[in-house]
């Protein structure tokens, strides 16, 4: 008997550690893993869904190329905060004039408003289609639901609400059990994709990159970092504690790449089901992300089709802070305003008005008569012109000592960085092509 106690007393440890070490795991994770879950936004949901619709697997391939370059990116944004403690638009100031700053500031607002405007109107559109009712009135109650919480709940509670609403996205992983996958097929869509370089290929292999590697997700990540060090009072600048460095670059690496890992599984399992379902069915246009979850009814059942629309809303909710905050970060740092999620919106009225009018103006585009395609299409090219710079200069900051200290980003981060740099500049060139 004594045996079998003792057997029952170690297993009973034994699963009680891999549960501490499954939660110390979990809150190392922030950030990071909050930007990657944001890139699956309704907009990226529409990009991944059109790529299944009409390309079936054959654009899979691009998920194991954008991984590592876009880990590497958000690595180095994460770095710069931890580092100096400022934000990219307050780093990018050190290097650029500032009339240049500004006009990249200025463009990534355009860019975020616009696709705030087109979330907002996705989330509403699938509000109805699950529920039923006004899309209008989801529309406008999640906007006020998302300006809320940024205006009046203390940053610690609302980082720990992102934190978990990024679980939502395992709605899409679960779609793929309710769709018949050619698995065969999904290999070769990674390992030998049959491709025709068309204008239609090329068009939406820019969108696919442009949607994982966007310029408001390295504003958001190096801010993080900031509020982050602010938020913890033993915490520094790493140039001023360095003694802090090893553990803290081991967290940003562990939440930078699951971060990016679950954005791109996530892509992927959206690229997977409508390829599977919608693709092989013969509907190959898709329009927004609600119209994908409306095709995927009649093919995949009930069950998909509610899991893919209340994903929208759940993605909605997190992308919309992440947008909306990384413009008034960038604009708020470019001009000495004081920032921070942290701060009650009196004490940081510039910060928080442009936060209300990024959601207000993305509201109206939404309602206006402006092709919401057409919208996001230029959303995506503004974006793929100011990555390019933003980019370059990012990693500069990153490559001089003057500015990181002995942090400064090492050789494999380097060699990514700036190839996700040419991509891109390759990508923001092709947008002019196509």
């Amino acid at each position: 008997m004594a045996n079998v106690a003792d057997g029952s007393l170690a297993k009973e440890r034994a699963l009680s550690w891999r549960g501490f070490r499954g939660a110390a795991l979990f809150k190392q994770l922030g950030p990071g893993l909050v930007t990657g879950a944001a890139d699956d936004d309704p907009s990226g949901i529409a990009t991944y869904s059109q790529a299944g619709a009409q390309f079936g697997f054959n654009m899979l391939w691009t998920m194991a190329l954008t991984y590592p370059l876009m880990s590497a990116v958000q690595l180095v944004s994460a770095q710069i905060g931890r580092v100096t403690g400022c934000g990219l638009a307050q780093n990018l100031g050190r290097i650029l004039p500032k009339s240049v700053v500004l006009v990249l500031v200025g463009l990534l607002f355009i860019a975020n408003t616009i696709n705030i405007g087109a979330n907002l109107a996705a989330m509403g559109a699938a509000g109805n289609l699950a529920f039923g009712g006004p899309a209008l009135i989801y529309t406008l109650a999640l906007a006020l639901l998302s300006l809320g919480l940024q205006l009046f709940v203390p940053y610690e509670r609302y980082a720990v609400y992102l934190k978990w609403l990024t679980l939502v996205l395992l709605a899409y992983v679960a779609v793929l059990f309710a769709a018949k996958v050619d698995w065969p097929a999904v290999a070769w869509g990674f390992l030998a994709p049959e491709l025709s370089f068309k204008s239609d290929t090329v068009a939406m292999v820019v969108a696919i990159f442009g949607t994982t590697i966007s310029p408001y997700l390295m504003f958001w990540q190096t801010s993080q970092e900031v509020e982050e060090i602010e938020r913890k009072p033993v915490d520094e600048p790493l140039r001023k504690a360095p003694d802090q460095a090893d553990r803290q670059l081991a967290r940003m690496r562990f939440d930078t790449f699951v971060g990016m890992a679950v954005s791109n599984l996530v892509a992927i399992a959206i690229m997977i089901s409508t390829a599977a379902t919608l693709n092989v069915q013969g509907k190959t246009e898709i329009s927004s992300a609600a119209e994908a979850a409306e095709a995927l009814r009649p093919i995949a059942g009930d069950f998909a089709f509610m899991l893919f629309s209340l994903g929208i809303i759940g993605t909605g909710l997190l992308s919309l802070p992440v947008l909306a905050g990384s413009a008034a970060y960038a604009l708020g740092e470019s001009q000495g305003w004081e920032c921070g999620l942290e701060n009650k919106p009196w004490e940081a009225r510039g910060f928080y008005s442009v936060i209300g009018m990024a959601t207000v103006l993305g509201l109206l585009i939404g309602f206006s008569p402006i092709d919401p395609i057409k919208a996001l299409f230029w959303s995506a090219v503004v974006n793929g012109f100011v990555a390019v710079p933003v980019m370059a200069s990012m990693m500069w900051v990153a490559t001089q000592r003057d500015n990181m200290g002995r942090f400064v980003a090492n050789m494999p981060i380097r060699i990514l960085g700036w190839a996700a740099t040419a991509m891109m500049a390759l990508a923001a060139a092709s947008m002019l092509v196509v």
